[in-house]
């Protein structure tokens, strides 16, 4: 690991706090934005999401941990997300979408707690047609250790021999790890991407390193990386492990929009303003 990122706590969509990473920079290229959203426990009625808001030239990806969300866009699509359960939606050349409470939450209350991650698109990518993969949590692949003390759920790339069922336009490593007091894995990357490590419960070890709690840490380039849990320790370390291709490419970003130069950034909030991401 040869550097730590903090994350600090802002407020996203109609106001729910997520905890983020900050800077996310061409060190951390295909991934241009990790956002842990809560874990917060919403009052009955209290619970707000991201009304209809425009996406264009990268992926969303929501990994939900606790709670219930809709979703919906300008093209029809819908569709509901539970604990477990993952969206990958690839914007492309653009869509009108909103992340909402599921009624049912919104009512009751309860505690949200998930990830919603952008992945960059190549120049060449970015005006695709949109897409989703809405994949519930029991189609996605669990694979766990030997020992029993490391469990990993494969939602892009591979782990212990196992792939992942979610296509990606480039080639993503997404793991959600669990690791038991004990517990170790050495984990493949391949050389020459960009590999990273959030955890979001516990202190982890990183070969000589150390990575607590809200913490990002940046690998070096490698073909493995190996974990671990010291044995005294008093709870389970989560973490998730991602890595993709540097896209050497120039980015013009604006809000919900990601091109390659000013010129796109100006058509694409035109084509918002026309009706035409509708």
């Amino acid at each position: 690991m040869k550097s730590t990122v903090p994350t600090r706590t802002v407020l996203e969509g109609g106001g729910f706090p997520v905890r983020r990473p900050i800077p996310m920079s061409a060190l951390t290229s295909p991934f241009l934005l990790l956002d842990e959203m809560g874990p917060v426990e919403w009052p009955a009625n209290g619970a707000i999401g991201a009304p209809n808001h425009p996406h264009r030239g990268f992926e969303t990806v929501t990994y939900l941990l606790q709670g219930r969300m809709n979703h919906a866009d300008s093209a029809g699509n819908s569709g509901e997300l539970n604990p477990g359960d993952v969206q990958w939606m690839t914007a492309g050349r653009g869509v009108i979408h909103s992340e909402l409470p599921h009624p049912d939450f919104k009512r009751e209350g309860g505690v949200m707690h998930g990830f919603q991650i952008w992945v960059n698109l190549p120049a060449a990518d970015k005006m695709m047609p949109p897409r989703y993969q809405d994949v519930p949590a029991e189609e996605i692949p669990i694979v766990t250790s030997e020992d029993g003390l490391v469990k990993v759920r494969v939602i892009a790339g591979q782990s212990l021999g196992q792939s992942a069922i979610i296509d990606t336009v480039i080639p993503i490593t997404y793991l959600h790890m669990t690791l038991k007091p004990g517990g170790k894995i050495t984990q493949s990357i391949k050389k020459g991407l960009n590999g990273m490590i959030y955890c979001f419960s516990g202190r982890l070890n990183i070969e000589d390193r150390t990575l607590n709690d809200g913490q990002l840490g940046l690998l070096s380039d490698g073909e493995v990386v190996c974990l671990s849990v010291s044995e005294s320790a008093e709870e389970d370390v989560n973490l998730l492990v991602l890595a993709g291709p540097q896209i050497n490419e120039p980015i013009a970003r604006y809000g919900p929009f990601v091109m390659n130069t000013e010129q796109e950034i100006m058509q694409a909030v035109n084509d918002y303003n026309s009706g035409k991401l509708a």
